[in-house]
């Protein structure tokens, strides 16, 4: 398995506003081949948001940051100081801990 994980500040978007759009897109990201499930992340305090995303596999990430949907991401202006950080998920330790 695959993690990707999403950070970037929201500018001139209000929170309420950034969950309904969220809401909105949701199921385009369900709908993504090879993820195993998104977490969406909110931090008010430090104005941070993001996801973590659960890959099946590498290949899988890859080709969903080669997607328009990702993509989007990068041009929405609403969105700044984005980090985008992949990582392989170890496998035995985390099947311990609830991901098989």
């Amino acid at each position: 398995m695959h993690i990707l994980i999403i950070n970037f500040n929201l500018e001139n978007l209000a929170r309420p506003d950034y969950e309904a759009v969220c809401d909105e897109v949701s199921g385009a990201f369900a709908a993504i081949p090879g993820l195993v499930s998104k977490k969406w992340l909110a931090n008010e305090e430090t104005n941070t948001y993001g996801g973590v995303y659960l890959f099946n596999d590498r290949q899988a990430m890859l080709d969903y940051r080669e997607s328009e949907l990702f993509k989007s991401l990068g041009e929405n202006p609403a969105f700044v100081n984005i980090s985008i950080t992949d990582f392989e998920l170890l496998a035995g330790p985390s099947s311990v801990t609830g991901v098989s």
